[in-house]
């Protein structure tokens, strides 16, 4: 009986909620959770979190099983985009692996920080205004949704602390191959004075030419506002550069 039940959760893809098993199976609620207890218990799905399960291939481990890192966080919450440092890498942009996987949204979620299957995950949640820029691609079967380049750029313009650090972010504008005219369209959307300026500042390194927005507030702005506030002061992009440029001004 387990098998032919999970034949029929399985027409809907590698994971699955209580409500779905119980929409495939036409069981009762009560029925649908002793089912899926005792397909947990016999190894046959995995328990990701409250009311989300994996299936687990016949022959493979229960506990040393388990899909594509960004199917799993596709899961989590609705809507989203697997984002920030995670897509940055995933786009070839960075070499710097991340040992967590970011996934952007725009709903309320209690559980911001999550470990599923020895993974981390970190879910960010953002304006609606911010909320674009998004694609949707295949990974083990399954369809995902993953920022675009430029927006992965912008994105970690606009929070720092997720990007795996500026000097990368730079260095992806330099070597990245990006469409210069969405990634300024999308500066524009995002609608952050600080993003434009951080975006302008880095530019200039990867030879690329950024019209500067006038006027510019009069205050500055911190290159990296995850570090001290300590650095030259960039009077063009009333930018405070208070981290280590070296490596990018090698790009000249």
């Amino acid at each position: 009986m387990g098998i032919r039940l999970l034949e029929k959760l399985a027409t809907i893809g590698p994971t699955f909620t209580t409500a779905d098993a119980r929409r495939v199976w036409g069981t009762k609620e009560t029925v649908t959770r002793v089912l899926l207890s005792r397909l947990s218990k016999s190894g046959r799905v995995e328990r990701l979190e409250k009311g989300k399960y994996l299936i687990i291939p016949l022959g493979a481990v229960n506990g040393k099983y388990t899909l594509h890192e960004f199917v799993l966080g596709s899961m989590l919450v609705r809507p989203y985009a697997i984002a920030y440092w995670s897509a940055l890498h995933h786009h070839g942009l960075t070499d710097q692996m991340p040992s967590t996987v970011f996934v952007q949204t725009t709903a309320r979620t209690k559980h911001l920080e999550r470990k599923i299957a020895g993974v981390r995950y970190r879910v960010i949640r953002i304006s609606g205004r911010k909320f674009f820029g998004e694609k949707r691609e295949w990974l083990e079967g399954t369809e995902i949704n993953i920022t675009d380049r430029e927006k992965t750029i912008i994105d970690c313009l606009d929070k720092v602390r997720y990007s795996g650090g500026l000097v990368d972010v730079g260095l992806a504008l330099a070597n990245g191959k990006l469409d210069i005219a969405r990634l300024v369209d999308y500066t524009t959307r995002n609608g952050t004075s600080a993003v434009q300026r951080r975006l302008g500042y880095l530019c200039r390194f990867a030879g690329i030419d950024i019209i500067r927005p006038r006027p510019l507030p009069k205050s500055y702005v911190l290159l990296d506002p995850t570090v001290p506030p300590v650095g030259k002061k960039d009077p063009h992009w009333r930018i405070i550069v208070n981290i280590d440029v070296r490596e990018l001004e090698e790009l000249h």
